[in-house]
């Protein structure tokens, strides 16, 4: 079992930024893959951006050139900077961590971005 915990969320201006952060607990393999999703009211739960043990990214095309994902595996730890904020951006942010083809999830934070 791995355990995920998210902080970060909030409430910000349009324009401003937010960093989640996610720590992993528990039966943690090496070689994994760590990232964000968000789901926002009314529709489906989608990719944000995802890094794996090795570095290597990927970014939903919405995000790209304002959000930065980043790891540190020491502390099994995974960050979102999140820069230029817009009003869709405003979601619920859920961490993911998969190893083995076994996903988690986080509970959840909830970024909202005024206009």
């Amino acid at each position: 079992q791995v355990q995920l915990v998210e902080s970060g969320g909030g409430l910000v201006q349009a324009g401003g930024s937010l960093r989640l952060s996610c720590a992993a607990s528990g039966s943690i393999f090496s070689l994994n893959v760590m990232g964000w999703y968000r789901q926002a009211p009314e529709k489906q739960r989608e990719l944000v951006a995802i890094i794996t043990s090795g570095g290597a990214t990927n970014y939903a095309d919405s995000v790209k050139g304002r959000f930065t994902i980043s790891r540190d595996n020491a502390k099994n730890t995974v960050y979102l900077q999140m820069n230029r904020l817009k009003p869709e951006d405003t979601a619920v942010y859920y961490c993911h961590y998969m190893s083995r083809a076994v996903p988690y999830w986080g509970q959840g934070t909830q970024v909202t971005v005024s206009s």
